[in-house]
């Protein structure tokens, strides 16, 4: 009997209690009945390979661990070469007419776009980019508010006590978490970099509780570079919606990786804010309002669902 059939006998749903001591002799390399199982042994563990082990980039806030690198995703996942969706740069154009109408939620918060001119406000900034996660803009903008007032430098939190932190970030999304990650990022910070903040992407993504989209954003902001698109909920969703991607995605790191494919890298900066608030306000994830959209007669979502 070969070790295929062995391991198909096992796999078979007709294989009973019945054949099981059968089948153990033939497989047992101790077995009185099998003279040659120390053989059939080692040929059987050789037709069973180990995955070799995955390797953890980072660690995102939900404690998670990931296995995707900020620079290096983009080639393991990348799109084929000159593919690129059809009519995008229409569906753009449209959805920035329309943005020009719309009043989202924080449009009345003023934001200071990178580079930032000394290293206490690339701090905050990195404060306030880890608070945004999972947070609306107007709660994070009141918690970073309150962390100004007490005194937002490295070496002031460092000696808040994590109660008192809390108190101050509360409600922000995990803020639980957060404080936890804000006081183990402030303790590296002190230790490798004077206070400042990294410089790469790749660095800063090795802090506690940063992932790609909280590193990107950080870069833009606080460095004025755009090494990345920034892939949040919003810009996940409505890139599958729109068939923005060539092979639909589960996770915004794989989005971000098809989108930097072919996305010009012009639009990269911006393409983040425009989708998030044309996700918030038109389309939105169960009932979007395709009547309004100046998009509807293009977009495969209206299409598929017979939307006029």
């Amino acid at each position: 009997m070969s070790v295929n059939s062995k391991l198909n006998i096992l796999a078979s749903p007709r294989y009973t209690r019945a054949m099981k001591k059968k089948v153990g002799e033939i497989l047992n390399p101790t077995s009185e009945r099998s003279p040659d199982g120390v053989k059939g042994a080692e040929m059987v563990k050789a037709a069973v390979k180990k995955r070799p082990p995955i390797k953890v980039e980072y660690e995102n806030l939900h404690g998670k661990k990931m296995k995707i690198s900020p620079t290096t995703e983009s080639k393991k996942t990348s799109t084929s070469g000159g593919w690129e969706p059809k009519d995008w740069r229409v569906i753009l154009a449209n959805i920035q007419e329309m943005r020009k109408n719309i009043t989202a939620p924080g449009d009345e918060i003023e934001r200071h776009d990178g580079p930032q001119p000394n290293a206490t406000l690339r701090f905050q900034t990195l404060i306030g980019t880890m608070l945004s996660s999972q947070t609306k803009q107007e709660i994070t903008h009141a918690a970073m508010n309150r962390l100004r007032d007490h005194g937002c430098t490295p070496a002031n939190i460092k000696r808040t006590p994590d109660e008192i932190l809390g108190k101050l970030i509360r409600p922000v999304g995990l803020w639980k978490r957060k404080v936890l990650y804000i006081k183990k990022t402030v303790d590296i910070l002190l230790a490798e970099y004077a206070g400042d903040i990294p410089r790469t992407i790749d660095d800063l993504c090795k802090l506690p509780g940063v992932g790609p989209k909280v590193g990107h954003l950080c870069m833009q902001l606080a460095w004025g570079k755009v090494c990345g698109i920034v892939v949040d909920t919003h810009v996940h969703r409505l890139s599958n919606r729109l068939g923005w991607v060539q092979n639909p995605t589960k996770i915004p790191e794989e989005t971000r990786a098809q989108l930097e494919s072919w996305l010009p890298k012009e639009e990269w900066f911006d393409i983040n804010r425009t989708l998030v608030v044309f996700g918030q306000t038109i389309c939105n994830p169960l009932r979007p309002k395709c009547i309004e959209c100046l998009n509807k007669d293009i977009c495969p979502y209206s299409k598929k669902n017979g939307i006029k």
